[in-house]
C-alpha cells in the first residue's frame, strides 16, 4: 500500500470550481484500487501549532500500489476536468508514504 496526503490551497472565490473537480476525481479513486481515507477542511480552532498557512482541505488517500496511483492520475475522465483543478487550486503539497 502507498499513501498520498494532499494539502490543498485554493484561490479565493473558487470553492465551487474545486468542488466540481472533486466530484469527478474522488469517485475515480476507487477505479484504481484506491480509497479516500480522510477529507478534512480544517478550521482555525482545529490548528494546535503550524508553521504553514492553513489549507483549504487535507486529503489522505490509499492505493494498492504506485502503479494504481499513476493510473488514477492518468484517468481519462479525470483529465477532462483537470482544467477545473488548475482554475481553482492556488497551491498543493503532495506527500507520498508508506504505512509503518
Amino acid at each position: 500500500m502507498i499513501y498520498v496526503t494532499q494539502i490543498v490551497y485554493i484561490k479565493e472565490g473558487e470553492e465551487q470550481t474545486f468542488e466540481e473537480f472533486e466530484s469527478v476525481a474522488i469517485p475515480a479513486i476507487r477505479k484504481y484500487n484506491g480509497k479516500l481515507l480522510l477529507r478534512l477542511r480544517p478550521g482555525v480552532d482545529n490548528v494546535i501549532e503550524s508553521t504553514i498557512e492553513k489549507p483549504y482541505e487535507i486529503h489522505i488517500v490509499e492505493f494498492a500500489s504506485m502503479a494504481d496511483f499513476e493510473s488514477f492520475k492518468s484517468d481519462k475522465d479525470r483529465l477532462k476536468f483537470l482544467h477545473l483543478k488548475e482554475k481553482s487550486v492556488r497551491a498543493m503539497m503532495m506527500i507520498k508514504g508508506e504505512k509503518l
